[in-house]
């Protein structure tokens, strides 16, 4: 691999070393990020400790006396919307999860070079990059492309998915919209003639355009899918689209630029990663690594600008990509004040083509993983979102508007400009609190509202949140509201600064805790919380399953994306395999209830050098949808290519898939 190839990656100047896996964080911590290492002699006894815990906990929270009965999303209007709806009758907490439907026969875990499925399943290629969206559009090739072709051909790198049923607000199974991110870039895949240390005007022009959504109206016939090109819904939004900055920080003047001197528009939105779906019938979407389109922090002349730069990775000097030396507004010198207007969760309607996105900063700036929502017993709108980088936070906003089901839909589209910010504190002891990011409070007292969510991540800091290792997707369970965070990894934990949360550290293959709110709410400010599953090979004594024989389960590391079935059965998407346990990353499901909770089975997987993104299920579930992000990444040239798919030539190509099953059923059964 060149030196140009490795600093062009997103792993950056931080790549790990070989034993570790690859991962979304591309950016030093820092002195800046460093953490108070909690007493070594509980850190030295934590993994034990909390493993005695949540053994001697599962009996009492297997009844459902132990919890007060939840509000049940799936069973109302608001899950229905969602595509949430499940045959089962509200029941209490784990009562409501009865067990598995899963009645598939698992897949090795493998090194092909090609999509995976288990026997009685079939996946087909949707949209590669390049292919068009409307009809009479060439499809756009290395040596054909243009940002003006970009602009109207499906985009690079896709992660999130995200079903809309057609007609708008109907739960079609069969006809539909799709909402697909696209992440990130790499020049040197996209270009023949690319040069990393000084990529082109034309080429970056054609990168911006890459990035941002696809929004896409898909049809079946019979049990095959297509894209109806001649809809009116097709769609791209990119890192040039206009996009209204809405909340507390709308017009702030740390947020106003030579070409914006009301601090009310920006151009684009920049790295999408995960996101959620809205009751109101809207796509979130979240920006996570925005820092690294930045260079020249050093040329910062306020040094609480610079130092917030600093917080979260911005380069100092020049970017891997160069797009500062030909976009002023990717240079600090120029532009000190663009940086601040992403890093944010961004509203979409994907059923009005002329809707102009918006960026909600009420919601926190940071690296956004997801942003996931839920309703508080009294209907407030309960948003979920991970801080995707090692040792940051987990975040959830509390609206102050309460949805009405009742209402238009454009009528909610402020509900999350107006609410409360928490974040996280997981204590050793099985519980947590929700601390507010409230100005003029506590360790806040200093603190305007506007400093809080321009620098949320010092914030948490101020308050003593509990840092984890990578906080990524954050998913509730329908049937009982039952929270379940994937941490990725984090090989630079310290097994003298492992907590209750995060019990094991270097923590290569990552974990995942489920949580519950305090008397069922969602807007609740206390929780409970306990370990699902601790990541990597069974036959290690470090790992854990949900108290499931470790003989009869998967190996698996790097939990990134995670989604639920209607049965509550948890889907879960890696991120780091190969760099780990040596296999392709994987889609896997387990249940999480019942007596097969735990049990964790291989259902998907990717490509060579490929992530695997954005599992998403159509209203029935008899599709699931998948992204192939980054198929090959390591390769170093077309003459010693990881990986050709999926046509069997280089450039490999990211891709939306579909699974469905060859008789047409329900995934998974």
């Amino acid at each position: 691999m060149t030196d140009n190839r490795r600093q062009f990656l997103r792993f950056f100047d931080s790549r790990p070393a070989v034993d570790q896996p690859p991962n979304r964080c591309i950016w030093k911590c820092g002195a800046a990020c460093f953490h108070t290492a909690p007493n070594e002699a509980r850190a030295s006894q934590a993994f034990e400790h909390v493993l005695n815990r949540r053994m001697g906990r599962r009996a009492m929270l297997r009844g459902a006396a132990a919890v007060t009965a939840p509000f049940v999303l799936a069973a109302t209007p608001v899950g229905r919307a969602l595509g949430l709806e499940s045959p089962l009758a509200p029941r209490r907490a784990d009562a409501a999860v009865r067990g598995t439907g899963l009645a598939f026969r698992a897949i090795q875990l493998n090194q092909l070079d090609r999509v995976t499925v288990p026997t009685g399943y079939q996946s087909q290629v949707l949209l590669r990059w390049g292919d068009p969206l409307f009809d009479g559009v060439d499809r756009l090739t290395s040596a054909n492309a243009s940002k003006e072709l970009q602009e109207q051909t499906f985009g690079y790198n896709c992660d999130l998915n995200a079903w809309f049923g057609l007609p708008a607000g109907q739960r079609s199974s069969s006809h539909g919209l799709l909402c697909v991110n696209h992440e990130y870039t790499e020049g040197e895949r996209m270009f023949e003639d690319y040069d990393p240390d000084a990529p082109t005007r034309a080429q970056v022009d054609v990168e911006l355009a890459a990035h941002g959504m696809s929004i896409v109206e898909l049809r079946r016939t019979g049990n095959t899918w297509g894209v109806v090109r001649s809809s009116h819904f097709n769609r791209r939004i990119t890192a040039t689209t206009p996009i209204t900055l809405a909340g507390p920080l709308a017009g702030d003047a740390r947020l106003k630029t030579s070409t914006d001197a009301t601090g009310k528009t920006v151009l684009g939105m920049l790295n999408n990663c995960a996101g959620g779906k809205t009751p109101w019938g809207t796509v979130l979407t979240a920006e996570e690594n925005w820092n690294q389109y930045f260079g020249n922090n050093d040329a910062v002349t306020n040094s609480t600008q610079k130092a917030l730069n600093a917080r979260y990775g911005v380069s100092d000097g020049a970017t891997s990509r160069g797009w500062e030396q030909v976009h002023s507004r990717f240079d600090l010198a120029a532009e000190p004040n663009e940086v601040n207007r992403f890093g944010y969760v961004v509203e979409i309607d994907p059923y009005n083509p002329d809707f102009t996105p918006i960026k909600h900063t009420a919601l926190g700036r940071f690296k956004h993983e997801a942003a996931t929502i839920a309703l508080a017993n009294d209907g407030r709108v309960v948003a979920y979102s991970g801080d995707d980088e090692r040792f940051e936070y987990l975040y959830k906003f509390v609206s102050r508007k309460k949805y009405d089901p009742n209402a238009p839909r454009i009528s909610h589209l402020d509900v999350l400009d107006d609410g409360t910010l928490y974040v996280a504190r997981f204590d050793d002891d099985g519980t947590g609190t929700w601390l507010p990011l409230v100005a003029g409070q506590g360790a806040l007292a200093s603190w305007s509202q506007a400093d809080i969510l321009i620098n949320t991540r010092a914030a948490a800091d101020e308050l003593g949140a509990t840092p984890m290792d990578r906080p990524e997707d954050v998913e509730v369970n329908p049937l009982n509201n039952r929270i379940y965070m994937a941490l990725t990894n984090n090989t630079r934990r310290e097994e003298a600064d492992v907590d209750g949360a995060n019990p094991r550290g270097p923590n290569r293959y990552g974990h995942i805790l489920e949580m519950t709110e305090a008397g069922g709410d969602m807007a609740a400010t206390r929780f409970s919380w306990e370990v699902f599953m601790i990541c990597g090979d069974p036959s290690d004594e470090t790992t854990y399953f949900a108290g499931y024989d470790k003989s009869q389960v998967s190996a698996i590391s790097s939990p990134d994306n995670v989604a639920f079935d209607r049965t509550g059965n948890l889907w879960i998407a890696t991120d780091g395999q190969p760099g780990t346990i040596d296999r392709n990353d994987t889609v896997f499901a387990v249940p999480t209830g019942g007596p097969e909770r735990g049990h964790l089975q291989p259902f998907l997987s990717v490509p060579k050098g490929a992530e695997v993104c954005g599992p998403e299920f159509n209203a029935d579930e008899t599709a699931l949808f998948v992204n192939v992000q980054h198929p090959g990444e390591s390769s170093e040239s077309p003459d010693a290519p990881q990986s050709v798919w999926p046509d069997g030539t280089w450039p490999p190509l990211p891709s939306l898939v579909v699974v469905t099953k060859t008789d047409g059923g329900r995934i998974g059964t």
